[in-house]
């Protein structure tokens, strides 16, 4: 059996990739990438000197706290036998390379997805996260040659008229929620567009999947900050968030609402470990106790740092096995 492929969202977790924990500011004022955060996540970097700094100069406990996070986080899904794999940290040559748009070796949901057994490896939208896949490349490597899987590579995003060419294309794996056949692509504005989900629907309708695209609110900036798939007939969902309502393959599902607000704050990112755990934060017990209410056991998980840089658990992590077979 390949050690390379994911069914769904919530078929059991067996081998990750989790998010080290790197991110330098930008060296210029105004880089337009920080929208879909909250006010109070601005609020951390008002009249601080930060241009061009790395966040552990800048903020050093709060940099502890945030690798203390991860490894807590690590703690937990080794509780349950899943196997935890991390990216490298960036060399000195990649943050020399990264100081004019800032670089970051946060979030490995987005640089690259896995669907069914092939590994892709996306588009991302902001500048100072376009090498992010980089870190990463030695253990898709190693995956593709000892797993029955496929490597690709959506094209590079292009910038005829500068970084912020809205041709793109664009994909990031926040957006791509994976149902069996079926997957659900988000575009907000944010993150994935147009040309991102036309190249996925184009390679996928050649392994038999069905792309189905979801028009986000434009405030969010990925479709897990709408919608997390708990396990089959369950789903916790900001129906305002989505555009055009909840895609009508959920119409029969058992759906826990949240609000916009709360969606902001990232209350859907939480973290299936399989149909019957989920980790979250502590900040939405209300959504702990509606799960639990439903047989789900809940892991809570502090993940303040993280989510003040517009991530949560989903974010901080890429499955490479996800799978009911033994």
């Amino acid at each position: 059996m390949s050690n390379v492929f994911v069914k769904s969202e919530f078929a059991p977790l067996k081998r990750v990739v989790m998010a080290q924990s790197e991110f330098a500011f930008p060296s210029k004022e105004d880089s337009g990438d920080e929208e879909f955060l909250t006010e109070e996540s601005k609020d951390l970097y008002k009249g601080k000197d930060i241009l061009g700094k790395n966040y552990r100069e800048v903020f050093p406990e709060r940099q502890k706290a945030w690798e203390d996070e991860r490894d807590n986080l690590k703690k937990v899904l080794e509780k349950y036998n899943v196997e935890v794999l991390m990216p490298r940290l960036l060399t000195d040559y990649e943050k020399e390379m990264g100081k004019e748009d800032g670089y970051s070796n946060f979030f490995i949901r987005d640089p690259f997805f896995t669907i069914g057994h092939l590994l892709i490896e996306g588009s991302l939208r902001f500048p100072h996260r376009r090498n992010e896949i980089l870190p990463v490349r030695n253990i898709l490597a190693m995956e593709s040659d000892n797993n029955k899987c496929l490597y690709l590579s959506i094209p590079k995003p292009d910038i005829s008229k500068g970084h912020y060419s809205e041709e793109g294309p664009f994909l990031e794996g926040g957006d791509v929620l994976v149902l069996d056949k079926t997957l659900f692509v988000g575009r907000s504005g944010l993150a994935s567009n147009g040309n991102g989900i036309r190249w996925l629907r184009n390679l996928m309708s050649n392994f038999g999947y069905k792309v189905v695209e979801v028009p986000l609110h434009h405030t969010i900036l990925h479709l897990d900050c709408a919608i997390s798939l708990v396990r089959e007939g369950l789903m916790i969902v900001c129906e305002e968030a989505l555009l055009d309502g909840i895609p009508e393959q959920f119409k029969d599902w058992d759906k826990i609402h949240v609000t916009l607000e709360d969606a902001s704050r990232l209350a859907t990112i939480g973290l299936p470990v399989n149909e019957n755990v989920y980790i979250t934060d502590h900040e939405f017990k209300f959504i702990g106790d509606e799960l639990e209410k439903r047989g789900v056991k809940v892991e809570y998980v502090d993940f303040k740092i993280s989510r003040s840089f517009g991530g949560s658990f989903r974010c901080s992590t890429q499955p490479l096995l996800r799978s009911d077979f033994e």
